[in-house]
């Protein structure tokens, strides 16, 4: 365990809790989408998808609700796996080693079938309008999902680098549309942490890619997250 594993986690928590609208004053107006997402962060994850089925039959076109379901099916795997744990999350080697044995199959397909979907809805979306703040921003979730699957479960943490850029992408252009938007940041942080948590002869060799990453820099940005 280290300071910067700490504090990552810490970051992380606080950015759940923030952009999930923790807090008594909100919780009279929120949404199924706002309590599915707090059933999720309670390790609850067949309340939450009820509250995204919810969500989906009264906004059948928005794949936000696709993409918190894709996230619930994340969420329950990593939850099975211990990667909630400080055990596991507070261990750099863990963290970037992966879980142990292999994924759950059901859990799998439904994640990469909600997942593809949101992806197939947003990339709709933006060809009508390629300045969609909702749809860039289910992008970077897709992507950034996509990558932590790669990464933590399926154990292709190379794979998952390519996840990682196009998340990167996506929230640089969202910031771009929409500043004030600082959950985009999330994705940014945690790129920015994962890839300046490996060895420096890799670190080097994904700059010869134009892939880039800085340890510090990615606490900032998911502390950023939090704050705002």
């Amino acid at each position: 365990m280290n300071f910067g594993a700490q504090r990552f986690l810490r970051a992380i928590v606080l950015v759940a809790l923030s952009a999930f609208g923790a807090g008594g004053a909100m919780a009279q107006t929120r949404t199924p989408l706002d309590t599915g997402f707090h059933r999720m962060y309670e390790l609850n994850f067949d309340a939450a998808r009820a509250q995204f089925t919810a969500y989906q039959q009264a906004h059948p076109d928005d794949p936000l609700g696709d993409a918190a379901f894709a996230a619930s099916y994340l969420f329950e795997e990593l939850d099975s796996k211990g990667v909630f744990t400080s055990e596991f999350f507070l261990n750099d080697k863990k963290l970037l080693g992966g879980v142990e044995g292999p994924p759950d199959e059901p859990r799998r397909v439904a994640f990469f079938a909600s997942n593809t979907y949101a992806r197939k809805k947003a990339q709709q979306i933006l060809k009508s309008n390629s300045r969609d703040a909702n749809a860039l921003f289910v992008l970077t979730l897709a992507a950034g999902m996509e990558a932590d699957y790669d990464a933590l479960i399926a154990k292709k943490q190379l794979a998952s680098l390519r996840f990682i850029r196009e998340a990167e992408n996506n929230s640089m252009k969202l910031l771009a549309i929409q500043p004030d938007l600082q959950d985009a940041f999330v994705a940014l942080g945690a790129a920015n942490y994962i890839i300046g948590c490996l060895p420096a002869y890799k670190r080097g060799f994904l700059w010869l890619g134009g892939i880039h990453g800085d340890r510090q820099r990615g606490m900032n940005q998911l502390q950023q997250a939090a704050l705002h």
